[in-house]
């Protein structure tokens, strides 16, 4: 309310000093319009606080207007690309896509959320993008990630979850390792490395980050929000249940 009566005032002061007729009687410089706001802000300091709120309010719907717009224009590739690996159900009502690395200790963590995730909601699609951000360890290994999901997709999430168990700093030789832990011979991953799609979806991932504002992992998208960070399992959650009210009225 101070704020508004600021606003008011000042605003005031402005239609006097442009208004011939009343100018010619009272027209207020700018050093005085200064000190009147000066005197106002001194008396009551709290109008400060709530001008910053109001200013982070707008730029959080300025930003999440913005991430809804990218993440609409993104689409098909965002959340149907042939490139992708989807876990959980298919046809699920709500789509969660995680960005993640295989050395990001963040996401080895947050595999137990996707892990949970699954076993508790039905009705829930996961999307997999590979984001190598951490080096060349983990461009190789998303490669070969990558790869065995072309190769064998019924052995992929196995793979994964064996490489992101993996301790100490993921590179080719482990995640070749882990890949033929799953059954997927020297030759075969050979032969599936060799197809350009390898490098076409990787790069498909850097391009969707990049028009999204992603830079760091896991990242994920629910609904129409981009979400930073591993939040937990109670927060996706949550996450969830808003995209789900939003997209199925189900709340």
């Amino acid at each position: 309310m101070r704020l508004a009566s600021l606003v008011a005032a000042v605003a005031g002061l402005a239609v006097v000093a442009a208004t011939p007729s009343i100018a010619a009687e009272a027209a207020p410089d700018r050093a005085a319009i200064e000190k009147i706001v000066r005197d106002y802000i001194l008396a009551n300091p709290e109008v400060i606080a709530e001008a910053i709120q109001a200013l982070e309010k707008k730029q959080a719907d300025a930003q999440a207007a913005e991430q809804k717009a990218l993440i609409s224009k993104s689409g098909s590739l965002l959340f149907d690309s042939t490139r992708q690996v989807v876990l959980g159900n298919p046809k699920g009502d709500v789509t969660i896509v995680e960005f993640f690395d295989y050395n990001c200790g963040y996401c080895k963590r947050a595999l137990g959320d996707m892990l949970a995730l699954i076993d508790k909601d039905p009705n829930l699609r996961i999307v997999l993008k590979e984001f190598p951000v951490l080096g060349q360890g983990s461009t190789e290994a998303a490669k070969i990630a990558v790869a065995v999901g072309r190769a064998v997709p019924d052995k992929y999430l196995d793979f994964h979850k064996r490489l992101m168990s993996t301790r100490g700093q993921i590179d080719r030789a482990k995640a070749v390792e882990a890949a033929e832990a799953v059954g997927l011979s020297g030759a075969a991953l050979d032969k599936a490395l060799a197809d350009k799609e390898v490098a076409a979806t990787i790069e498909e991932v850097y391009g969707l980050a990049t028009a999204l504002g992603i830079s760091g992992t896991p990242s994920y998208v629910i609904g129409e929000e981009v979400v930073p960070g591993a939040i937990g399992v109670a927060k996706l959650q949550t996450r969830i249940a808003e995209a789900r009210c939003t997209t199925t009225k189900k709340c």
